[in-house]
């Protein structure tokens, strides 16, 4: 066993895999998590009579699950990868899976404390307070910490509104921990709880929670994207199945069950924010009865889908890389119909058009702009 896959605690030792590293000899765990374990475990020793009510917010790979499994916490995290990663490495383990929970459901339990890694972005962090100040005890706590060239910025101001005293830890390993007190600031008093922008040919506002990728404006490559898109639903034989893979809001799943009234569209993505924000999306505009919804790391498995439209992720984290697409194409191969196809964008210097031809036998070029293009893939059978 290798000692970089060892996570060494105060009582013991883990041993912790990544899982979807493409490849990448990634470390499972970060010196902000450890912190936060000792942190936990200072305060209140494993040996101790007094064992706090706890939730661990967006665990990364199962490092503060597993390594505080002894409080029998409850684990919520945005991401379905930390609940193929917890599962991993507990059976790594030889330890029961802890339930992962996402914000599709999230628990409605008040906590003693709250462990939380800190997002990179700052309102997904202010939902997350306020989350926590709802159900936090009173004089309940949030333990929280992050690695400090990930942490947003005004990270610091956002606890000082919110909480209700903060107590900020030395950096350490390029590290902070920061000790904050519960405060008055909940969620059903925030105005950006929810929030979108304007597009007249989905029927409104397309709006998402905090946690989803540009939730506040329509970004540039679904914005090439879209005309290309519309050509594809128009070519679709009746009935057909479409996947908005990596959906984030749903706009080009939403796109599709207005232009498509005899279509069916999976919404897919690995935040349960984004799921859930394709589905309040699908909602509003009553199309909702023929969407489906999966909270997953790529291509629901089992199933066939006649487009499969894709506008894949570049980064997981603070990890940059193509490992995201490659697993999304792969799959994408795999769950094409006959006669189906694959619709994606993608920024232009990373050469997807030579990645494709793994996977696919025909790899067109729709189109594009000086940043962006869309290629149209199909599997030679």
């Amino acid at each position: 066993m290798s000692a970089d896959n060892q996570l060494q605690l105060g009582n013991g030792m883990l041993r912790l895999e990544r899982p979807g590293k493409g490849g990448r000899e990634l470390r499972a765990w970060d010196a902000a998590d450890e912190q936060l374990i000792a942190a936990v475990l200072e305060r209140w020793p494993e040996v101790g009579p007094v064992r706090p009510d706890m939730a661990i917010i967006d665990d990364g790979f199962g490092a503060l699950t597993l390594g505080l499994a002894s409080y029998t916490p409850v684990s919520l995290a945005d991401s379905a990868l930390c609940r193929v990663a917890v599962n991993r490495n507990a059976e790594l383990n030889d330890c029961p899976p802890p339930e992962v929970q996402s914000w599709l459901a999230p628990p409605a339990d008040r906590f003693d404390v709250i462990v939380l890694k800190i997002p990179r972005h700052l309102d997904y962090l202010e939902y997350l307070l306020r989350w926590a100040n709802d159900h936090l005890v009173p004089g309940g706590l949030v333990i929280a910490g992050g690695m400090i060239k990930h942490l947003p910025d005004r990270c610091a101001d956002v606890f000082a509104r919110l909480m209700g005293s903060n107590e900020a830890q030395p950096a350490r390993r390029k590290a902070r921990v920061i000790f904050a007190r519960r405060g008055a600031a909940g969620l059903a008093d925030w105005n950006r709880q929810i929030a979108g922008y304007a597009m007249a040919d989905t029927a409104g506002e397309i709006e998402a929670l905090p946690a989803v990728f540009s939730r506040d404006q329509l970004d540039r490559g679904t914005r090439v994207f879209l005309p290309h898109v519309r050509e594809a639903l128009a070519a679709l034989p009746a009935g057909a199945r479409v996947l908005d893979l990596g959906c984030g809001n749903g706009v080009l799943g939403v796109t599709a069950l207005l232009d498509r009234e005899d279509c069916v569209v999976t919404f897919a993505d690995v935040s349960s924010q984004a799921v859930a924000s394709a589905r309040y999306n699908c909602e509003v505009r009553g199309v909702v009865d023929r969407a489906r919804f999966h909270h997953g790391d790529g291509v629901p498995r089992g199933e066939r889908f006649d487009l499969i439209l894709c506008n894949p992720p570049f980064h997981e984290g603070g990890t940059v890389g193509d490992h995201i697409a490659l697993r999304m194409f792969r799959q994408s191969a795999a769950a094409l119909a006959p006669g189906g196809q694959l619709l994606v964008v993608g920024n232009r210097h990373l050469g997807y058009h030579v990645k494709l031809k793994r996977w696919f036998g025909v790899v067109a070029q729709q189109g594009g702009d000086p940043k962006f293009v869309i290629f149209a893939c199909r599997v030679s059978r």
